[in-house]
């Protein structure tokens, strides 16, 4: 994709170019199991803003990854995104009704299809890695999978939602309200950015480790944002329940630090990732416009 794109238009094409490579490698709603197959492919397509494959391709493209081997790296990560929605949203989880706008998984069709979808869509995401060349080299392919693994699991994603579901009525400190969300928002956001750099040519262990810093900062930056949301913005533009965490006595940045702290450390962590990315130069501008999207699509 060229450089010279706006960042508006680049993400628009991206968003498309992910879409349709869902759609693809998606199980047709007419192949049996059907009502399983039609389930999937409504938890997946046409809503999200897609952040994760943004930040995959913005990594891959630094790294010289070509769009259609990214591709399959964005459905990986958002995949695995997917289906830990249709289990978050679940009466034994959240318990939520609305999601993208439209009902939960759960609400239209019923638990039990729920579970299966996200079960299958886990499995279908490492399928996404294996089925076709994700790397340079076997080795390399085989490391995106044990990133990817990491991130969703206990260690990550799942883990963090634990800790999340633990912590309801609970007073957390900071250093354990971002331990939690390092773990349940941060995995899998870092995991994107590593799996798109992965996805290209080798790069030494400095760049990588800046582009693993950018990506620990802009996944807390997310989380922090979407406290705020949560607690500003209405159920209509936020295709969610607004208000939800409140409700429900969740910790948030919100209710520990106060709205306008909260904002003043979304931009503090927008200013560290920016500067993380300065000696990077031109080639990392996506990512930092990524960076700027997250924090300023709202206030």
């Amino acid at each position: 994709m060229s450089t010279t794109q706006s960042f508006k238009e680049w993400m628009l094409q991206v968003q498309q170019r992910t879409e349709v490579a869902l759609d693809t490698l998606l199980p047709a709603a007419a192949i049996a199991p059907q009502r399983l197959h039609e389930a999937m492919r409504y938890a997946v397509l046409g809503g999200g803003k897609r952040v994760r494959p943004l930040l995959t391709h913005a990594a891959g493209e630094f790294a010289g990854a070509s769009a259609e081997r990214l591709d399959r790296v964005s459905c990986a990560v958002e995949l695995i995104h997917a289906y830990s929605l249709v289990h978050d949203d679940m009466p034994c989880m959240d318990n939520d009704v609305l999601r993208r706008g439209k009902p939960t998984v759960h609400v239209e069709y019923d638990e039990a299809t729920a579970l299966l979808v996200g079960d299958a869509l886990q499995t279908l995401a490492f399928q996404s890695l294996t089925d076709a060349e994700t790397a340079d080299t076997p080795q390399t392919q085989l490391k995106m999978l044990g990133l990817l693994a990491t991130a969703s699991g206990s260690r990550g994603m799942a883990g963090g939602q634990a800790i999340d579901l633990a912590a309801v009525g609970k007073q957390l400190s900071r250093e354990e309200l971002e331990f939690m969300h390092i773990h349940k928002t941060g995995a899998l956001i870092r995991a994107a950015v590593l799996l798109g750099a992965h996805a290209g040519r080798s790069l030494d262990d400095a760049t990588l480790e800046r582009l693993d810093h950018y990506a620990k900062v802009v996944g807390l930056l997310f989380q922090v944002v979407d406290d705020i949301l949560d607690a500003e913005a209405d159920t209509a533009t936020l295709g969610k329940t607004a208000g939800k965490d409140a409700d429900n006595d969740k910790p948030t940045y919100v209710s520990l630090l106060g709205l306008a702290d909260a904002k003043r450390l979304a931009e503090d962590m927008l200013a560290d990732a920016r500067a993380t990315l300065s000696p990077l130069g031109a080639a990392a501008a996506r990512l930092e416009s990524l960076a700027d999207y997250i924090v300023h699509r709202a206030f």
